[in-house]
């Protein structure tokens, strides 16, 4: 696998980054530092919670009381950040680095999967190898496959289920529509969130769906490689993880 870590590493290629709306300008000069050309397509909106107030007083009561705490995101750090001081005397898991990261920014040590960035992975961390009978609170936005929560009900935990935010599909216009017509085949169309790839490929008119698919996917899990595949993109490529610098080092 070629690393795209020096300048000039993408030779002015096109790299589709479908973050959410509003979160990938960092993302977007990491391209620009290795010579690519962005082009953000949000396939998710970020929206807070419908009822701050429930959020904000079930989120006190995890951070005082609850022995695990999960955080499935950045967003969900950022969002929870929001509604109330991150300070808890609890063992705080993270799903990968980055949101581990945003949680050591608010003071707090982490643990983090190192092999497998996923709910896999952070199921295979030793501190919810026995859940039975103990108190987890599992931070983030409703959706996704489930499997977290499943396991932990599965392993006998005491779950508590904190939305401090919710996804959204995206307000994609025409100048988004007409930017992906232009698409060359060469272009990489980075993927790490299942939702955002239904998303735009329910909400993209066809003949803009058809171009977008026939760039090559860059996918950060076998499972979205699987789903790429399944919405059409015939070419795909499997990233170490969702990170930045895995999902480049894979274009």
């Amino acid at each position: 696998m070629r690393l795209a870590s020096t300048s000039g590493a993408l030779e002015g290629r096109v790299i589709v980054i479908t973050r959410p709306a509003g979160t990938a300008a960092a993302f977007a000069r990491q391209v620009r530092a290795r010579g690519g050309v962005p082009l953000l397509l949000p396939g998710l909106a970020l929206r807070p919670s419908e009822d701050a107030g429930q959020a904000r007083a079930q989120l006190r009561e995890a951070l005082r009381a609850d022995p695990l705490l999960l955080f499935t995101s950045p967003a969900a750090v950022r969002f929870a950040a929001a509604l109330a001081p991150l300070r808890t005397r609890a063992t705080v898991l993270a799903v990968g680095q980055g949101t581990a990261a945003a949680l050591r920014r608010h003071g707090l040590a982490v643990q983090v999967p190192t092999r497998q960035q996923d709910s896999e992975g952070l199921l295979d961390l030793p501190a919810l190898r026995d859940v039975r009978g103990r108190g987890v609170a599992l931070i983030g936005a409703p959706g996704g496959r489930g499997l977290l929560q499943q396991r932990l009900l599965d392993g006998g935990a005491r779950l508590r289920e904190v939305w401090v935010y919710r996804r959204a599909a995206p307000r994609l216009d025409r100048r988004h529509a007409e930017a992906v017509r232009q698409l060359r085949r060469s272009a990489r169309v980075l993927l790490s969130s299942a939702q955002a790839l239904a998303n735009l490929h329910g909400t993209l008119p066809p003949e803009a769906w058809s171009r977008l698919s026939a760039a090559v996917a860059v996918a950060s899990s076998e499972r979205l490689e699987a789903a790429a595949r399944e919405a059409g993109f015939r070419h795909v490529r499997r990233a170490v993880s969702a990170l930045p610098a895995d999902l480049l080092a894979a274009c």
